[in-house]
């Protein structure tokens, strides 16, 4: 049985209001400026690409998971500046793995209805789709968050298409 999935990024919304601010006031904003020295290195959230040596990216904190439950959950990520334009549109996919999750190990954490864990397993990005569908066959999974499993920061959503 092969069930459909969508990987969504985040949306550059929640970031909008870094657009165009200096390093001063990024740092009251708790937030970094970086410029990618290699790829892959950095991935962002919001387009699910590695940033192009070059490439300005914002280091902050962010609230992926602002749910009612002892896993609400906020951590550092990195966007791209220039996801925050005007008229940018986050990464939606279906059933297609962006090579920024393949190129990783991975912890997938699936959470039911009540925003509780009721599944969680480590893969090798390139083998990603099993774990998916394995956690996508159990009806009260309701969606699925994919980590970077080394330094432990929220990567996508994943959920039914």
């Amino acid at each position: 049985m092969t069930i459909d999935f969508q990987i969504s990024g985040l949306d550059p919304q929640h970031f909008a209001h870094l657009r165009g601010m200096d390093d001063a006031a990024l740092a009251r904003h708790h937030a970094l400026r970086h410029v990618a020295e290699v790829k892959p290195g950095i991935p962002d959230r919001i387009l699910m690409r590695d940033a192009e040596p070059g490439e300005v990216v914002l280091l902050v904190n962010h609230e992926h998971l602002p749910v009612d439950s002892p896993y609400r959950s906020r951590h550092a990520v990195f966007v791209l500046e220039s996801a925050l334009a005007d008229g940018v549109a986050p990464y939606r996919a279906v059933n297609d793995v962006p090579d920024v999750l393949r190129s990783r190990l991975l912890s997938l954490r699936a959470f039911n209805a009540q925003h509780m864990i009721v599944g969680a397993d480590v893969v090798e990005g390139t083998a990603v789709e099993t774990l998916i569908e394995r956690f996508l066959a159990r009806p009260e999974v309701r969606y699925i968050h994919a980590h970077y499993a080394k330094p432990g920061c929220y990567a996508c959503l994943i959920e039914r298409a």
